[in-house]
């Protein structure tokens, strides 16, 4: 009875957190580069102190991300930037440190740098990316960036190297803040990202697998719940024959 108890008390948590993750994607479908986050159950049982195993408790482990790519959806805008295939653009986090992220909506803040739409700062291969007041920027797909100042062509001028990295499945995490991190600190430039301009990666959420996942979680749920009412009505049961005998 207690065994019964716990498992499906342990079990509908975890699905509830599940169900919190699910809705998280689900909210998250039109975010730009955005990468859906995904969980696994584990069952990790629980040693009492005579050594014999007491209750199994299931739990969510650690959520990881699905980063496969998303559809690259053309906006024409000289700034908005995609990177084909694996990779990520490299910008500094709000506590300083260097982050990755998809997202390559960006924008020129008034003091010349070249920010993402959040206003954190874009690295580049040096550092943070200056432009030229009043210059009309191209992105290579090498991630080369080019200002055009007086309209010349002549004008041209390099200001910089958008910083693409490549991080493998297992060295991504995903922070607190939405940004990926890795594991083993700031990552080298890889030149074989390539970045193409003028359109923006979608988010790789399915708004329809989402949403099936979240009905049957729901429905997983009210399993867990109907084993603990069975729980409770066999407990009432012998505590009535218990009473009559």
């Amino acid at each position: 009875m207690d065994r019964l108890i716990y498992l499906a008390m342990t079990g509908a948590q975890q699905l509830l957190q599940q169900q919190a993750v699910t809705s998280h994607n689900l909210a998250n479908v039109g975010t730009t580069g955005y990468k859906a986050e995904t969980t696994a159950f584990r069952v990790a049982p629980v040693v009492g102190g005579a050594g014999h195993a007491t209750r199994a408790y299931a739990v969510v482990s650690t959520p990881g991300a699905d980063l496969k790519a998303g559809a690259l959806q053309p906006t024409g805008r000289d700034l908005d930037a995609a990177i084909e295939g694996d990779g990520f653009f490299a910008v500094q986090a709000l506590d300083g440190s260097e982050a990755y992220t998809r997202n390559g909506s960006f924008e020129i803040s008034p003091e010349g740098e070249l920010r993402t739409r959040s206003g954190l700062a874009v690295l580049g291969e040096g550092g943070p990316i200056t432009i030229p007041e009043n210059a009309k920027v191209s992105i290579g797909r090498d991630g080369t960036i080019s200002a055009v100042t007086d309209g010349q062509a002549s004008a041209t001028t390099v200001v910089g190297r958008l910083k693409l990295v490549k991080l493998e499945p297992g060295d991504a995490l995903r922070a607190g803040d939405g940004l990926f991190r890795s594991k083993g600190g700031a990552a080298d430039a890889d030149p074989a990202v390539v970045v193409n301009a003028g359109v923006l990666e979608s988010s790789n959420v399915n708004a329809v697998s989402a949403m099936v996942d979240m009905i049957n979680l729901a429905r997983q749920f009210e399993m867990q719940m109907k084993l603990l009412q069975s729980a409770e009505q066999n407990d009432q049961r012998a505590s009535q024959l218990l009473g009559n005998s």
